[in-house]
């Protein structure tokens, strides 16, 4: 026997939406090291188009230098090392950096990436240390902003518990001095009771 009216379905359960996972917080506990995001290799190879018949060498060797970039930051500063056969190692304390400037050509803001350029008082029109690769380059900069202020407020500080200091040891100094002049001049007054009491004998 049929009945009349529509037959429906009961209605499918929805699949649940999984939240995408949370990032960790920047900045993160340091010391930290990092490395270069994948799109940087991607930046090196497009740039290295532009070398022409030298394309092959200037990929692979801008591909180790990807290999082997590393970024340590720590509570003193930063250390960048990269290379395989001459490695180098650039170190920069926070207390030494002067500035730091975001720059990105239209490749890298394609790609998310931009240059962290930090400058110190060397007096060089060059930065010190070049920081690509980094995707969290707007949370960097400031991480690297709130170090290079938080020494510069920590240096009165210093500069007052060291004039303190000095001038403690200045007057350790001082009485240590009046001491041993009385005590000289003790010695001397004994020393001259004894020749008198061997005389007067």
């Amino acid at each position: 026997m049929t009945l009349g009216g529509p037959v429906t379905s009961p209605p499918r359960p929805k699949p649940p939406v999984h939240a995408p996972p949370a990032r960790p917080a920047w900045p993160w506990t340091l010391p930290a090291v990092l490395q270069p995001h994948s799109s940087l290799l991607i930046h090196y190879l497009l740039g290295s188009l532009l070398a022409g018949p030298a394309f092959p060498i200037l990929a692979l060797v801008r591909y180790f230098k990807f290999q082997t970039l590393r970024y340590e930051l720590d509570e003193e500063g930063i250390t960048m090392r990269w290379g395989i056969l001459f490695r180098r190692e650039v170190s920069l304390t926070y207390a030494r950096i002067q500035d730091i400037h975001l720059s990105s050509n239209l490749v890298e803001r394609w790609l998310g990436l931009a240059r962290i350029q930090i400058q110190t008082a060397s007096g060089s029109a060059e930065a010190e240390i070049t920081i690509e690769g980094v995707q969290d380059y707007l949370a960097m900069r400031d991480l690297l902003y709130s170090k290079m202020r938080g020494t510069r407020d920590k240096s009165p500080a210093m500069a007052k518990s060291a004039a303190l200091a000095s001038g403690e040891s200045a007057a350790l100094t001082s009485a240590l001095r009046e001491v041993a002049a009385e005590v000289r001049a003790l010695r001397q007054e004994l020393g001259a009771r004894a020749v008198k009491e061997q005389s007067d004998a």
